[in-house]
C-alpha cells in the first residue's frame, strides 16, 4: 500500500485560522513537509508548528534560489525546475514506502502556492487531497476592514510582477481588485494605480492575520520597508463614486434628454456643437503602426469605447475610463460614445486597423443620425489598414487597381457578395478579403474561390497574411488553385491577385502598374 498525499492550506500567518480538518490531518501525519527559502524559517511550518506530531518525519524542501542569481546552465527556471523535481522524488519515496505527506501550504495550496508544482508530478501516481485554507487575500480584507466587491462587482487578482501598463490596465477594467507579490515591484505598482485612477482608496497590508499585521493607505507606504509577503486591497466601491466609472449609465431612449442634461427645444440642441467624437484607427497591432495624431488624441480623452481586444491596446493612464463590450454590437457602443460626447465628455471610438475600413466610423456616423445626437461632431483619425500591412509584407500586390470586400454575410446577404466578387474577378481588380472566415462561416471562402475561377486561372497569386504585424505573424503565398480553404480564419486577409499579378523568385509579390490593351 502507497501512502496518501495531503495537500494542507494552513492559512495566511494566524494558527488559530487553520480548519479543524487541516488540524487533524497534520497532527496524524507520518511526513510533514514544507517548503522554505534558503536560511528562512518556513511560514507554513511555523503556523502549524504546535500541531507537528514528536514523532514525524520533517522535509523542509528549500528553494536553491528566490529573487537572487544563480550559476544553475538554465537560468532561475532551470534551477527552479529542478528543485521541483529533486522535491517531488524526495516525497514519492515516503509515499512509495507507504507513508502518508502533508506537505503544508501557507494560505491557499491551489492559490499561488508551490504546493501545485507538487501535485503535477504526484497526483498521477499517489492518491491525493487538497484542504483548502484561508488565502491572504482574505485576511488582508478583514484587516482591512475594507468591503471588497459587492453585488455583481467582478474581483480581479493580479500578480505585482505584471508589466506596469498591462496592470494599469487591468485595474481600469476591473471593479475590485487584489495585488500580491509586492516587495520590490512596489514602486511600479503604485504608479500603476495612479494611473488607473485606482490609487485613492487602495489599502495596503503585510503579514495579515499575524502579530506583526499592518496596514496603511498605499499612498502612505515606503516603498523601501514593502516585503514580498504583502498585498494591496483595492475595493470596489472606489471605483464606483464616479458616475463616470466603467459601468457606463443607460442609454437615454429616443426623443428623451441624455442622463444629466436638460431638455431643450431641437433649435437650442443644433444651434451649436454639442462635443466630439473621435474614431481612432490603431492600425494592426504594432505601436509604431499607430500614427502621431492617434496617439495625441488618445493622449488626450477622458473616455475610450470600443471592442475589448482594441481598447485593451489603448495605454492606461490617469484619468481615463475605458468601455468595453463584446463583438457586434458596433452600434450600441457607437451611441455609448455619443452620449458621452453630448454631457460634455471628450471621448474616443477604437477601432483595429483603419476605422473606415469595415471598422467603427459608419457605426458612428450610423448612430449618430439619431435626433438625440444632433450637434455632435464625428472626428474620423486613419490608421494602418490590414490589407496595406499584409500588402506591405508580401511586396507589392495592390500596386494597380484593386477592390475589397467582406465575407461576412451577417450585415448583408450573401447572393450580394456573390455578385460583387463575379464583378471584381470578371473586371481583372486585385482582391482584399476582409472577414473570410470564422466558427459559424466555413464556406464562404470556398465559394469565393469557386466565383472568382470563373474568370481567373487557377495560377493566379494569392497572399494570405495571419496576425500581420503582431507576435504570431505568418504570410503565405500560394496559388488560387492551391489555397488550402480550410485553414483559413477570422485572423488572416486575402489578397487575390489580377491576371498580371507576379511572384518574383524570392516569393515576394506584386502588380504592374501598366495594363496592356
Amino acid at each position: 500500500m502507497t501512502g496518501r498525499l495531503y495537500g494542507v492550506g494552513v492559512g495566511p500567518g494566524d494558527p488559530e485560522l487553520l480548519t479543524l480538518k487541516a488540524a487533524r490531518l497534520i497532527g496524524a501525519a507520518d511526513v510533514v513537509a514544507f517548503h522554505a527559502g534558503r536560511g528562512k524559517e518556513s511560514n507554513a511550518r511555523r503556523i502549524a508548528a504546535d500541531l507537528i506530531p514528536s514523532g514525524a518525519i520533517e522535509e523542509r524542501l528549500e528553494y536553491p534560489v528566490t529573487t537572487g542569481v544563480t550559476d544553475h546552465p538554465g537560468g532561475y527556471a532551470g534551477a527552479i525546475a529542478d528543485f521541483y523535481e529533486r522535491s517531488a522524488q524526495r516525497l514519492a519515496e515516503h509515499l512509495a514506502a507507504g507513508r502518508d505527506v502533508v506537505l503544508l501550504s501557507e494560505g491557499d495550496p491551489l492559490f499561488y502556492g508551490s504546493f501545485m508544482y507538487m501535485h503535477d508530478k504526484l497526483a498521477p501516481r499517489f492518491d491525493t487531497e487538497i484542504v483548502p485554507g484561508i488565502p491572504a487575500f482574505a485576511a488582508a480584507t478583514a484587516a482591512a476592514a475594507t468591503p471588497l466587491v459587492r453585488q455583481t462587482d467582478v474581483l480581479t487578482v493580479l500578480p505585482g510582477t505584471l508589466p506596469e501598463p498591462e496592470l494599469a490596465r487591468r485595474l481600469a477594467d476591473t471593479d475590485g481588485a487584489i495585488i500580491m507579490k509586492l516587495g520590490r515591484n512596489f514602486p511600479a505598482v503604485r504608479r500603476a494605480l495612479e494611473a488607473a485612477g485606482r490609487l485613492e482608496g487602495a489599502v495596503y497590508v503585510e503579514r495579515a492575520s499575524t502579530d506583526a499585521e499592518a496596514h496603511h493607505p498605499v499612498s502612505e507606504v515606503d516603498p523601501d520597508s514593502v516585503p514580498y509577503f504583502s498585498l494591496i486591497v483595492v475595493p470596489g466601491d472606489s471605483q464606483h463614486s464616479d458616475p463616470t466609472g466603467r459601468r457606463p449609465a443607460q442609454l437615454a431612449a429616443p426623443g428623451e434628454p441624455s442622463p444629466g442634461r436638460t431638455a431643450g427645444s431641437a433649435e437650442e440642441q443644433s444651434s451649436a456643437s454639442r462635443g466630439v467624437v473621435h474614431v481612432v484607427g490603431l492600425g494592426p497591432g504594432p505601436a509604431e503602426w499607430l500614427t502621431p495624431e492617434a496617439s495625441r488624441i488618445l493622449s488626450e480623452v477622458d473616455h475610450v469605447v470600443g471592442y475589448a481586444p482594441y481598447v485593451d491596446r489603448v495605454p492606461q493612464r490617469a484619468g481615463l475610463r475605458r468601455h468595453c463590450s463584446g463583438n457586434t454590437v458596433e452600434v450600441d457602443r457607437a451611441a455609448l460614445a455619443l452620449e458621452l460626447a453630448g454631457a460634455g465628455e471628450q471621448v474616443a471610438v477604437v477601432s483595429g486597423g483603419d476605422a473606415g475600413v469595415f471598422g467603427m466610423a459608419s457605426a458612428v456616423f450610423e448612430a449618430a443620425e439619431d435626433p438625440r445626437f444632433t450637434g455632435i461632431d464625428v472626428h474620423v483619425a486613419p490608421g494602418v489598414s490590414a490589407v496595406q500591412a499584409v500588402a506591405a509584407r508580401a511586396g507589392a500586390p495592390i500596386g494597380a487597381d484593386f477592390a475589397v470586400v467582406s465575407l461576412s454575410d451577417r450585415l448583408k446577404p450573401w447572393d450580394v457578395i456573390d455578385q460583387r466578387l463575379d464583378a471584381i474577378a470578371a473586371a481583372d481588380l486585385i482582391l482584399a478579403v476582409y472577414n473570410p472566415a470564422s466558427r459559424s462561416r466555413t464556406h464562404q471562402v470556398s465559394d469565393a474561390r469557386e466565383v472568382i475561377l470563373r474568370h481567373r486561372c487557377p495560377t493566379t497569386p494569392v497572399v494570405v497574411g495571419r496576425d500581420v504585424g503582431r507576435a504570431e505573424e505568418s504570410l503565405t503565398v500560394t496559388t488560387l488553385g492551391e489555397l488550402h480553404c480550410g485553414s483559413i480564419d477570422m485572423k488572416c486577409l486575402l489578397i487575390v491577385g489580377a491576371s498580371g499579378t507576379r511572384i518574383t523568385d524570392s516569393g515576394r509579390v506584386w502588380s504592374p502598374r501598366f495594363v496592356r490593351a
